[in-house]
C-alpha cells in the first residue's frame, strides 16, 4: 500500500518519488489493521468478585491503562472487543457472560484473571464453574490470587504483542479455541497457593 499524504499529483508523475517532500508511507494493510487492533483494545466492564478491584486499580491513575488506548472501560458489550473476566464464575453467571461475549464484535480476545477464573481456585463445588475456558475461549491467562495490577498490564500488553505479530490468530484458527497463553507473575506473590487445573 502506498499512500502519498502531500504534493502535487503532476510532480510525483514527472519525477517520481522525489516529488513527494518525505510524506510517504508505505506498508502492509494487513500489517496496519493488526497494529491498529493491537492499540485500541477497549475492554468490557465484567468483574466478578475480588479480582475485580485489582483491574479498577489498573485502570486508575497509578498504573494509568489510558498510555494504552485503553481508558475506557466499555458497559456495551457492543463497543468492547476484549474482555477481562476477573473473579469466579458462578454456574448462574456463566450463561449471561456468554451471551455477552456473544455481543461482542469480532475480533474479540479474554483475558482470564485470577485463579479462580482460570480454574475454580479454592472453589472446587458444584456452583463455581471450574474454569472460564469452559465457557468462553481463553487467549491470555493472568495468574494469582488476585493477580496485581502488574500482572494484568502484563498479560494485556502479551495479547497486544500477539495481535500485532499474527499469532494469536494463527493459534486461534489452528486450535478452534483461545490462544491459552500463561504469563508470569510480576507483583510478588508466590505461587504457593495457586491451584492448576490439569
Amino acid at each position: 500500500m502506498k499512500l502519498p499524504l502531500l504534493g502535487n499529483p503532476a510532480d510525483i508523475a514527472n519525477s517520481g518519488l522525489e516529488g513527494v517532500d518525505h510524506n510517504f508511507v508505505t506498508g502492509k494493510l494487513e500489517d496496519l489493521v493488526k497494529w491498529s487492533r493491537a492499540r485500541s483494545c477497549w475492554p468490557a466492564t465484567f468483574g466478578l468478585a475480588c479480582c475485580a478491584i485489582e483491574m479498577m486499580a489498573t485502570g486508575g491513575a497509578h498504573y494509568d491503562l489510558a498510555r494504552y488506548g485503553m481508558e475506557v472501560f466499555r458497559a456495551s458489550p457492543r463497543q468492547a472487543d476484549l474482555m477481562i473476566v476477573a473473579g469466579r464464575v458462578s454456574q448462574k453467571m456463566a450463561p449471561i457472560l456468554r451471551r455477552i461475549y456473544d455481543q461482542m464484535m469480532e475480533p474479540k480476545w479474554v483475558i482470564s484473571m485470577g485463579v479462580c477464573a482460570s480454574s475454580g481456585g479454592m472453589f472446587n463445588n458444584y456452583a463455581i464453574v471450574q474454569g472460564v475456558d469452559q465457557i468462553v475461549p481463553v487467549d491470555v491467562y493472568a495468574p494469582g490470587c488476585p493477580p496485581g495490577p502488574e500482572t494484568l498490564m502484563h498479560a494485556i500488553l502479551t495479547l497486544h504483542d500477539k495481535i500485532a505479530s499474527g499469532e494469536i490468530t494463527r493459534r486461534r484458527q489452528a486450535t478452534g479455541t483461545g490462544a491459552g497463553m500463561m504469563v508470569t507473575q510480576l507483583d510478588g506473590q508466590t505461587g504457593a497457593g495457586v491451584v492448576v487445573r490439569t
